[in-house]
Protein backbone atom coordinates (compact mmCIF):
# COMPACT_ATOMS: atom_id res chain seq x y z
CA UNK A 1 0.00 0.00 0.00
CA UNK A 2 2.95 2.38 0.33
CA UNK A 3 2.97 2.74 -3.66
CA UNK A 4 -0.07 4.56 -3.37
CA UNK A 5 0.57 6.95 -0.83
CA UNK A 6 0.38 10.03 -3.62
CA UNK A 7 -3.32 9.43 -4.19
CA UNK A 8 -5.51 12.38 -3.03
CA UNK A 9 -8.63 12.55 -0.73
CA UNK A 10 -10.92 11.33 -3.19
CA UNK A 11 -13.68 13.41 -0.98
CA UNK A 12 -11.74 16.31 0.50
CA UNK A 13 -12.94 14.81 4.01
CA UNK A 14 -10.77 14.43 7.46
CA UNK A 15 -8.23 11.46 7.38
CA UNK A 16 -9.10 8.64 9.82
CA UNK A 17 -5.00 9.20 10.24
CA UNK A 18 -2.58 7.64 8.04
CA UNK A 19 -1.81 3.68 7.95
CA UNK A 20 1.83 2.45 8.50
CA UNK A 21 2.07 1.75 5.05
CA UNK A 22 1.59 6.01 3.95
CA UNK A 23 -2.43 5.84 2.42
CA UNK A 24 -4.64 7.88 4.48
CA UNK A 25 -7.89 6.26 3.79
CA UNK A 26 -10.96 9.06 3.98
CA UNK A 27 -13.49 9.16 6.66
CA UNK A 28 -17.13 8.12 5.17
CA UNK A 29 -19.09 10.16 3.60
CA UNK A 30 -21.39 11.11 6.26
CA UNK A 31 -19.99 11.56 9.69
CA UNK A 32 -20.11 9.01 12.37
CA UNK A 33 -22.02 11.54 14.44
CA UNK A 34 -25.57 11.47 13.18
CA UNK A 35 -26.61 13.80 16.44
CA UNK A 36 -24.10 16.24 14.94
CA UNK A 37 -25.06 16.41 11.65
CA UNK A 38 -29.07 15.96 12.69
CA UNK A 39 -28.50 19.56 14.64
CA UNK A 40 -26.62 21.06 12.24
CA UNK A 41 -29.37 20.29 9.43
CA UNK A 42 -31.66 21.59 12.00
CA UNK A 43 -29.99 24.86 12.72
CA UNK A 44 -29.92 25.50 8.72
CA UNK A 45 -33.54 24.68 8.04
CA UNK A 46 -34.66 27.22 10.97
CA UNK A 47 -32.48 30.12 9.37
CA UNK A 48 -33.64 28.76 5.54
CA UNK A 49 -37.49 29.68 7.56
CA UNK A 50 -36.89 32.86 8.53
CA UNK A 51 -35.39 33.58 5.20
CA UNK A 52 -38.15 32.31 3.60
CA UNK A 53 -40.92 34.52 6.24
CA UNK A 54 -38.79 37.60 5.31
CA UNK A 55 -38.85 37.02 1.55
CA UNK A 56 -42.81 36.28 1.84
CA UNK A 57 -43.22 39.58 3.81
CA UNK A 58 -41.42 41.62 1.30
CA UNK A 59 -43.00 40.07 -1.58
CA UNK A 60 -46.27 40.94 -0.19
CA UNK A 61 -45.08 44.66 0.19
CA UNK A 62 -44.39 44.85 -3.16
CA UNK A 63 -47.51 43.00 -4.36
CA UNK A 64 -49.28 45.12 -2.26
CA UNK A 65 -47.64 48.55 -3.92
CA UNK A 66 -47.91 46.98 -7.20
CA UNK A 67 -51.42 46.84 -6.83
CA UNK A 68 -52.24 50.30 -5.19
CA UNK A 69 -50.15 52.12 -8.34
CA UNK A 70 -52.45 50.42 -10.68
CA UNK A 71 -54.90 53.35 -12.17
CA UNK A 72 -58.75 52.99 -10.82
CA UNK A 73 -60.00 52.32 -7.64
CA UNK A 74 -60.96 48.96 -6.84
CA UNK A 75 -64.36 49.77 -5.97
CA UNK A 76 -65.05 50.51 -9.28
CA UNK A 77 -64.43 46.28 -10.36
CA UNK A 78 -67.98 45.98 -8.20
CA UNK A 79 -70.28 48.91 -9.63
CA UNK A 80 -71.61 48.88 -13.66
CA UNK A 81 -71.50 52.17 -15.59
CA UNK A 82 -73.37 55.04 -14.33
CA UNK A 83 -73.11 53.99 -10.54
CA UNK A 84 -74.23 57.30 -8.18
CA UNK A 85 -71.74 58.71 -5.31
CA UNK A 86 -73.44 56.90 -2.80
CA UNK A 87 -72.58 53.74 -4.12
CA UNK A 88 -69.18 54.53 -4.96
CA UNK A 89 -68.57 55.80 -1.35
CA UNK A 90 -70.71 52.45 -0.11
CA UNK A 91 -68.10 50.02 -2.67
CA UNK A 92 -65.32 51.96 -1.35
CA UNK A 93 -65.93 51.39 2.53
CA UNK A 94 -66.74 47.75 1.42
CA UNK A 95 -63.10 46.75 -0.75
CA UNK A 96 -61.32 49.36 1.80
CA UNK A 97 -59.95 51.72 -0.89
CA UNK A 98 -61.19 54.47 1.52
CA UNK A 99 -58.80 53.84 4.12
CA UNK A 100 -55.59 55.48 4.63
CA UNK A 101 -52.43 52.94 3.18
CA UNK A 102 -50.92 51.92 6.31
CA UNK A 103 -54.39 50.92 7.68
CA UNK A 104 -55.13 48.86 4.41
CA UNK A 105 -51.36 47.65 4.82
CA UNK A 106 -51.94 46.12 8.33
CA UNK A 107 -55.25 44.69 7.29
CA UNK A 108 -53.95 43.24 3.97
CA UNK A 109 -50.94 41.68 5.79
CA UNK A 110 -53.12 40.10 8.47
CA UNK A 111 -55.68 38.72 6.26
CA UNK A 112 -52.53 37.07 4.41
CA UNK A 113 -51.34 35.56 7.61
CA UNK A 114 -54.60 34.06 8.41
CA UNK A 115 -54.95 33.00 4.17
CA UNK A 116 -57.92 35.00 3.87
CA UNK A 117 -57.61 35.82 0.60
CA UNK A 118 -60.97 37.78 0.32
CA UNK A 119 -63.74 36.82 -2.06
CA UNK A 120 -63.73 37.28 -6.07
CA UNK A 121 -65.67 40.56 -7.40
CA UNK A 122 -67.01 39.17 -10.25
CA UNK A 123 -67.95 35.66 -8.50
CA UNK A 124 -68.38 36.42 -4.97
CA UNK A 125 -66.52 32.99 -4.41
CA UNK A 126 -63.64 32.36 -2.18
CA UNK A 127 -60.57 33.34 -3.50
CA UNK A 128 -58.88 30.61 -1.96
CA UNK A 129 -61.18 27.90 -2.85
CA UNK A 130 -61.50 29.25 -6.07
CA UNK A 131 -57.44 28.95 -6.33
CA UNK A 132 -57.97 25.25 -4.54
CA UNK A 133 -59.55 24.62 -7.48
CA UNK A 134 -57.40 25.42 -10.18
CA UNK A 135 -54.81 24.35 -8.30
CA UNK A 136 -55.99 20.17 -9.17
CA UNK A 137 -55.09 21.49 -13.20
CA UNK A 138 -52.12 23.46 -12.59
CA UNK A 139 -50.05 21.46 -10.25
CA UNK A 140 -50.42 18.09 -11.63
CA UNK A 141 -49.32 20.01 -15.31
CA UNK A 142 -46.67 20.88 -13.31
CA UNK A 143 -45.73 17.58 -12.21
CA UNK A 144 -46.01 15.47 -15.35
CA UNK A 145 -43.99 17.87 -17.35
CA UNK A 146 -41.76 18.16 -14.21
CA UNK A 147 -41.47 14.18 -14.71
CA UNK A 148 -41.03 13.94 -18.47
CA UNK A 149 -38.32 16.49 -17.83
CA UNK A 150 -36.39 14.05 -15.84
CA UNK A 151 -37.05 11.12 -17.65
CA UNK A 152 -35.10 12.93 -20.51
CA UNK A 153 -32.51 14.57 -19.21
CA UNK A 154 -31.05 12.20 -17.20
CA UNK A 155 -30.31 9.85 -18.77
CA UNK A 156 -29.93 11.28 -21.95
CA UNK A 157 -27.36 14.17 -20.46
CA UNK A 158 -25.02 11.33 -18.96
CA UNK A 159 -24.82 9.62 -22.09
CA UNK A 160 -23.67 12.96 -24.01
CA UNK A 161 -21.08 13.65 -20.79
CA UNK A 162 -20.09 10.24 -20.99
CA UNK A 163 -20.19 9.62 -25.09
CA UNK A 164 -18.97 13.16 -25.56
CA UNK A 165 -16.41 11.86 -28.48
CA UNK A 166 -19.39 9.97 -30.10
CA UNK A 167 -21.45 10.94 -32.69
CA UNK A 168 -24.70 10.66 -31.02
CA UNK A 169 -23.03 12.14 -28.05
CA UNK A 170 -23.02 15.44 -30.42
CA UNK A 171 -26.18 14.92 -31.76
CA UNK A 172 -27.94 14.98 -27.92
CA UNK A 173 -26.34 18.26 -26.99
CA UNK A 174 -26.88 19.34 -30.78
CA UNK A 175 -30.48 18.47 -30.55
CA UNK A 176 -30.53 20.04 -26.60
CA UNK A 177 -29.49 23.43 -28.09
CA UNK A 178 -32.62 23.27 -30.66
CA UNK A 179 -34.97 22.56 -27.24
CA UNK A 180 -33.55 25.39 -25.39
CA UNK A 181 -34.05 27.53 -28.16
CA UNK A 182 -37.79 26.42 -29.37
CA UNK A 183 -40.44 29.05 -27.85
CA UNK A 184 -42.65 26.83 -25.46
CA UNK A 185 -45.93 27.92 -27.23
CA UNK A 186 -44.37 27.30 -30.77
CA UNK A 187 -44.28 23.63 -29.71
CA UNK A 188 -47.35 23.53 -28.29
CA UNK A 189 -48.90 24.49 -31.40
CA UNK A 190 -46.65 22.29 -33.61
CA UNK A 191 -47.69 19.24 -31.53
CA UNK A 192 -51.69 20.06 -31.25
CA UNK A 193 -51.06 20.14 -35.46
CA UNK A 194 -49.38 16.85 -35.76
CA UNK A 195 -51.22 14.39 -32.75
CA UNK A 196 -54.27 16.16 -32.74
CA UNK A 197 -54.93 17.55 -36.03
CA UNK A 198 -53.22 15.43 -38.78
CA UNK A 199 -52.71 12.10 -36.41
CA UNK A 200 -55.95 12.43 -34.75
CA UNK A 201 -54.65 10.48 -31.66
CA UNK A 202 -54.66 12.99 -28.74
CA UNK A 203 -57.13 16.47 -28.21
CA UNK A 204 -56.12 19.42 -29.16
CA UNK A 205 -57.07 21.03 -25.91
CA UNK A 206 -59.82 21.17 -22.97
CA UNK A 207 -60.42 19.64 -19.39
CA UNK A 208 -63.47 17.34 -18.30
CA UNK A 209 -66.55 19.81 -16.58
CA UNK A 210 -66.68 16.73 -13.97
CA UNK A 211 -62.32 17.03 -13.42
CA UNK A 212 -60.67 14.35 -12.39
CA UNK A 213 -63.38 12.60 -11.41
CA UNK A 214 -63.36 11.81 -15.21
CA UNK A 215 -60.16 10.14 -14.79
CA UNK A 216 -58.87 8.93 -18.53
CA UNK A 217 -60.59 12.07 -20.18
CA UNK A 218 -58.36 14.24 -17.29
CA UNK A 219 -54.96 12.26 -18.46
CA UNK A 220 -55.75 12.31 -21.89
CA UNK A 221 -56.18 16.20 -22.00
CA UNK A 222 -52.83 16.35 -19.94
CA UNK A 223 -50.87 14.50 -22.15
CA UNK A 224 -49.78 16.94 -24.87
CA UNK A 225 -49.32 20.18 -22.23
CA UNK A 226 -47.23 17.56 -19.83
CA UNK A 227 -44.97 16.89 -22.92
CA UNK A 228 -44.41 20.34 -24.04
CA UNK A 229 -43.61 21.29 -20.88
CA UNK A 230 -41.67 18.06 -20.50
CA UNK A 231 -39.53 19.04 -23.42
CA UNK A 232 -38.97 22.11 -23.07
CA UNK A 233 -37.39 22.01 -19.71
CA UNK A 234 -35.62 18.86 -20.00
CA UNK A 235 -33.89 20.27 -23.02
CA UNK A 236 -32.09 22.87 -20.75
CA UNK A 237 -32.06 20.22 -17.69
CA UNK A 238 -29.87 18.19 -20.02
CA UNK A 239 -26.92 20.51 -20.19
CA UNK A 240 -27.05 20.64 -16.79
CA UNK A 241 -26.66 17.32 -16.14
CA UNK A 242 -24.10 16.71 -19.28
CA UNK A 243 -21.92 19.49 -17.94
CA UNK A 244 -22.05 18.50 -13.95
CA UNK A 245 -21.15 14.35 -15.53
CA UNK A 246 -17.95 15.92 -17.16
CA UNK A 247 -17.09 17.73 -13.97
CA UNK A 248 -17.76 14.67 -12.57
CA UNK A 249 -15.60 12.46 -14.76
CA UNK A 250 -12.65 14.81 -15.01
CA UNK A 251 -12.47 14.80 -10.80
CA UNK A 252 -9.83 13.11 -8.60
CA UNK A 253 -11.85 10.95 -6.32
CA UNK A 254 -13.01 9.33 -9.67
CA UNK A 255 -9.91 8.57 -11.18
CA UNK A 256 -8.54 7.66 -7.13
CA UNK A 257 -11.77 4.95 -7.03
CA UNK A 258 -10.74 3.70 -10.29
CA UNK A 259 -6.89 2.82 -8.98
CA UNK A 260 -8.17 1.65 -6.30
CA UNK A 261 -9.87 -1.00 -8.62
CA UNK A 262 -13.96 0.26 -9.11
CA UNK A 263 -15.14 -0.26 -12.61
CA UNK A 264 -16.16 2.36 -14.36
CA UNK A 265 -19.61 2.35 -14.09
CA UNK A 266 -19.69 0.95 -10.19
CA UNK A 267 -17.32 4.52 -9.67
CA UNK A 268 -19.91 6.60 -11.27
CA UNK A 269 -22.90 5.14 -9.77
CA UNK A 270 -21.26 5.44 -6.57
CA UNK A 271 -19.60 8.64 -6.64
CA UNK A 272 -20.17 10.21 -9.05
CA UNK A 273 -23.90 10.54 -9.46
CA UNK A 274 -24.08 12.07 -5.79
CA UNK A 275 -21.53 14.88 -6.59
CA UNK A 276 -22.78 15.60 -9.85
CA UNK A 277 -26.65 15.69 -8.69
CA UNK A 278 -25.67 18.87 -5.93
CA UNK A 279 -25.41 21.60 -8.84
CA UNK A 280 -28.28 19.81 -10.64
CA UNK A 281 -30.79 20.38 -7.71
CA UNK A 282 -30.60 23.85 -7.72
CA UNK A 283 -31.40 23.93 -11.03
CA UNK A 284 -34.09 21.83 -10.87
CA UNK A 285 -35.41 24.28 -7.97
CA UNK A 286 -34.86 26.92 -10.59
CA UNK A 287 -36.52 24.83 -13.43
CA UNK A 288 -39.34 23.44 -11.66
CA UNK A 289 -40.57 27.47 -10.61
CA UNK A 290 -39.88 28.21 -14.26
CA UNK A 291 -42.22 25.47 -15.27
CA UNK A 292 -45.10 26.67 -12.59
CA UNK A 293 -44.72 30.39 -13.57
CA UNK A 294 -44.44 29.23 -17.31
CA UNK A 295 -47.67 27.19 -17.02
CA UNK A 296 -50.08 30.56 -17.74
CA UNK A 297 -48.77 30.18 -21.50
CA UNK A 298 -48.86 26.51 -21.48
CA UNK A 299 -52.81 26.91 -20.43
CA UNK A 300 -54.15 29.18 -22.64
CA UNK A 301 -52.71 27.38 -25.72
CA UNK A 302 -54.75 23.96 -24.52
CA UNK A 303 -57.43 25.84 -23.25
CA UNK A 304 -56.83 24.82 -19.21
CA UNK A 305 -59.08 25.80 -16.35
CA UNK A 306 -55.53 26.28 -14.30
CA UNK A 307 -54.08 29.16 -12.23
CA UNK A 308 -52.47 30.78 -15.16
CA UNK A 309 -56.04 31.24 -16.69
CA UNK A 310 -57.19 32.32 -13.72
CA UNK A 311 -55.15 35.22 -13.36
CA UNK A 312 -55.71 36.29 -17.03
CA UNK A 313 -59.00 36.52 -16.80
CA UNK A 314 -58.92 37.98 -13.44
CA UNK A 315 -56.45 40.72 -14.86
CA UNK A 316 -59.42 41.69 -17.72
CA UNK A 317 -62.18 41.70 -15.69
CA UNK A 318 -60.23 43.73 -13.03
CA UNK A 319 -61.03 41.15 -10.50
CA UNK A 320 -58.62 42.65 -7.85
CA UNK A 321 -59.16 39.88 -5.12
CA UNK A 322 -58.74 37.40 -7.58
CA UNK A 323 -54.89 38.75 -8.75
CA UNK A 324 -54.00 39.34 -5.64
CA UNK A 325 -54.62 35.81 -4.15
CA UNK A 326 -53.03 34.20 -7.31
CA UNK A 327 -49.47 36.06 -7.42
CA UNK A 328 -49.55 35.89 -3.97
CA UNK A 329 -49.70 32.00 -3.72
CA UNK A 330 -47.34 31.74 -6.65
CA UNK A 331 -44.67 33.35 -4.65
CA UNK A 332 -45.43 31.08 -1.96
CA UNK A 333 -44.76 28.09 -4.04
CA UNK A 334 -41.79 29.40 -5.76
CA UNK A 335 -39.89 30.40 -2.45
CA UNK A 336 -41.52 26.94 -1.03
CA UNK A 337 -39.66 25.26 -4.25
CA UNK A 338 -36.24 26.81 -3.30
CA UNK A 339 -36.19 26.12 -0.11
CA UNK A 340 -36.95 22.41 -0.18
CA UNK A 341 -34.08 22.29 -3.56
CA UNK A 342 -31.63 24.44 -0.81
CA UNK A 343 -32.64 21.40 2.24
CA UNK A 344 -32.00 18.91 -0.34
CA UNK A 345 -28.85 20.34 -1.47
CA UNK A 346 -27.78 20.09 2.05
CA UNK A 347 -28.92 16.33 3.13
CA UNK A 348 -26.93 15.22 0.07
CA UNK A 349 -23.66 16.92 0.01
CA UNK A 350 -22.31 17.16 3.63
CA UNK A 351 -19.58 19.81 2.64
CA UNK A 352 -22.33 22.24 2.33
CA UNK A 353 -23.52 21.68 6.32
CA UNK A 354 -19.62 22.23 7.20
CA UNK A 355 -19.86 25.17 5.00
CA UNK A 356 -22.32 26.66 6.43
CA UNK A 357 -21.37 26.01 10.30
CA UNK A 358 -17.79 27.52 9.01
CA UNK A 359 -19.89 31.16 8.26
CA UNK A 360 -22.27 30.72 11.10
Amino acid sequence: MGGLSFLPNPLNTPSTGPPAGGFAFPAPLFCACPRARTKAILAYTIRRTLILIASLFIAAIVLFVLLRLLPGDPANALLGVGATEQQIAAARAQVGSDQPLYVQFVSFIGSLARLDLGTSFVSRASVLEEIGNRMTVTLPLTFFGFVVALVLAIPLGIIAAVRSDKWYGAAISVISQLGIAIPVFWLGILLVTLFSINLRWLPSGGFPLKGWANFGEAITGMILPSLTIGLVMGASLLRYVRAATLDVLGSDFLRTARALGASFPEALIRHGLRNGAVPVISILGIELASTFLGAVVIERVFSLPGLGSMLLLAIQQRDYPNVQGVLFISTLLVLLIGFAADIAQRLIDPRLRTRGRAFA
